[in-house]
């Protein structure tokens, strides 16, 4: 696949999930927050960098007091099959006894999710639940499982609404699959 013609990878890929149900999960997710941590006063940390849209969105239809920030760690760096993690931003503020959400565009091989997870454990958070936009469904089990997940994808690189393809796209409102 050829990188430096954005327009033509999205030319070729294929429509997994329209705008409007991704609209409609991000929705029925935020009752599902609200009803689940209404009373917990949690902070919502968003994984960057792809977090950032599904978050944004989502924070506007969570009707109860909450505290934001951000955690980036990434296996991704513009391409298509992860690596090492590498930390470049951890949360800022003091979890010690709190209730964290972590929201992320999409649960994957579930490596990043899980060590987030668990740095924030041991930055002293007593309850670390987890909202994806999408679920990649893969033939293995994989080491976390999120507590809240609006879609489901195939086992495809997919793009769109926060996710990109070799750094491209994140800014499309709906998700898109490379060709297999």
């Amino acid at each position: 696949m050829h990188t430096a013609n954005p327009q033509q990878l999205l030319e070729q890929a294929q429509l997994i999930h329209t705008s409007e149900a991704v609209e409609a999960a991000i929705t029925r997710l935020s009752h599902e927050l609200t009803e689940a941590l209404a009373d917990a006063c949690p902070i919502i940390i968003c994984v960057m960098g792809g977090g950032i849209v599904f978050a944004g969105q989502l924070l506007t239809q969570l009707k109860f007091a909450l505290e934001v920030d951000y955690v980036h760690a990434s296996r991704y760096q513009n391409k298509t099959v992860g690596k090492t993690l590498t930390w470049k931003a951890l949360p800022k503020l003091d979890l010690t006894n709190r209730t964290v959400l972590l929201v992320d565009d999409i649960l994957d091989e579930g490596i990043t999710l899980l060590a987030i997870q668990e740095k924030c454990l041991e930055l002293g958070a007593k309850k670390v639940l987890s909202a994806v936009l999408i679920e990649k469904q893969l033939d293995h089990v994989k080491p976390i499982t999120a507590d809240f997940v609006g879609l489901e994808v195939p086992n495809r690189y997919v793009f769109g609404y926060g996710m990109d393809a070799y750094g491209w796209w994140r800014n499309l409102s709906a998700i898109y699959a490379l060709p297999s």
